[in-house]
């Protein structure tokens, strides 16, 4: 299983449009076209297709932690910290 289809089954899983998922990797600051987003889920034979790399992968498996749960909140001080 290549990038390509992990792509493809966790759009289907999540039910994600490809304006989605536009903006989920735009969460991690990595921007992407339709049409370049489109080339990763075409069929490997067509003369389109493109494989998607592992930058593109970990970028959307980070942006879509944001997406699900929220940006990380910064750790609250305890009070004995603020003391010395």
């Amino acid at each position: 299983m290549d990038n390509n289809d992990i792509l493809k089954k966790l759009r289907v899983a999540l039910s994600l449009r490809n304006d989605d998922i536009i903006e989920i990797l735009s969460l991690v600051d990595f921007e992407i076209t339709k049409g370049a987003l489109g080339d990763f889920f075409r069929s490997p034979d067509h003369p389109g297709y493109v494989e998607a790399q592992d930058q593109v992968l970990r970028n959307f498996l980070n942006g879509l932690i944001i997406y699900k749960r929220g940006k990380l909140e910064e750790p609250k001080k305890n009070i004995r910290d603020e003391e010395i």
